[in-house]
């Protein structure tokens, strides 16, 4: 389960400071970005085995990112959460629709935002 590699986009840098320090304690390496554009670019190298995409970020939001992330295919198959404070059912149906392999809603639940990086993780393994 450690050492994956976890590319978390968040723009909220209290946000990102919560999620880095729990994928570390946990073992994960980080690799972080504070726009869905550079996410994009960082996703290329190293390809990560997962991605925590924030929706709501200056820019790019996290559902076009995750377009352009299922348009490529390099980065298709990289599961990709949905890391947001954006909880409204209409928003929530919009999130799934786009295609996130999982949802984790902000403030965070830590025993869920473990089990839910883990399980989707597990999943996404041959």
């Amino acid at each position: 389960m450690a050492n994956e590699i976890i590319l978390i986009v968040e723009d909220n840098e209290k946000n990102m400071k919560l999620a880095r320090d729990i994928m570390q304690s946990r073992g994960y390496q980080v690799v972080e970005a504070v726009s869905a554009e550079e996410g994009l670019e960082k996703v290329m190298d190293p390809i990560p085995d997962l991605v925590l995409m924030d929706i709501q970020l200056p820019g790019m939001n996290g559902i076009a990112a995750l377009g352009k992330l299922r348009e490529n295919p390099a980065t298709q198959k990289i599961p990709v959460i949905a890391f947001t404070a954006s909880v409204m059912p209409k928003d929530h149906n919009e999130i799934r629709e786009a295609g996130f392999d999982a949802f984790i809603s902000k403030p965070i639940n830590l025993k869920e935002f473990i089990a839910t990086v883990a399980a989707t993780l597990a999943k996404a393994k041959p």
